[in-house]
C-alpha cells in the first residue's frame, strides 16, 4: 500500500489522505472547490465547483501513476439534484472518450458547504 499526495490539489481536511494505492489500484478520496493553497471556492456556481474538484482529482491521479483516462469508476456527490444537469455539462468536458462507470448522489450536506464532491477509482499505469 502506497499513500499518495500531490502539491497541486488541496491538502485532506481531515484525517485521511488524497489517495491510497494498493495492487495496481488508485483510490481517490473526494474533491471539493478548493484550490491547492487551500483556498475555498465552495461560494462559486456549480459548474466552477465542479471543474476545480476534476481539476484536483486529475492532479492527485496523475500523482499516483494514472490519469482520467484510466478512471473506472467515479462516485458524484451533489447538495442539490437540481445540479444533475449542469455537474455533467462539466463532467463531460473531461471524460469525452472514456466513460468509467458512475454514481451520483444527493446528499444533505457536503464538507464546506460545497455543492459537489467527487472521487474516483483508477488503474494505474506508473509507479
Amino acid at each position: 500500500m502506497k499513500i499518495v499526495h500531490s502539491d497541486q490539489a488541496p491538502a485532506a481536511i481531515g484525517p485521511y489522505s488524497q489517495a491510497v494505492s494498493h495492487n495496481g489500484i488508485l483510490y481517490c478520496s473526494g474533491q471539493i472547490a478548493l484550490g491547492s493553497d487551500g483556498s475555498d471556492h465552495t461560494k462559486e456556481p456549480v459548474q466552477e465547483q465542479t471543474h476545480l474538484a476534476l481539476e484536483n482529482l486529475k492532479a492527485v491521479l496523475e500523482a499516483g501513476g494514472s490519469s482520467l483516462e484510466h478512471v473506472l469508476k467515479v462516485g458524484i456527490f451533489l447538495a442539490d439534484m437540481n445540479d444533475f444537469q449542469a455537474v455533467n455539462e462539466i463532467y463531460a468536458q473531461y471524460f469525452v472518450h472514456h466513460r468509467p462507470a458512475r454514481a451520483c448522489v444527493a446528499v444533505r450536506t457536503l464538507p464546506k458547504n460545497a455543492l459537489v464532491e467527487i472521487e474516483c477509482t483508477a488503474a494505474v499505469i506508473a509507479e
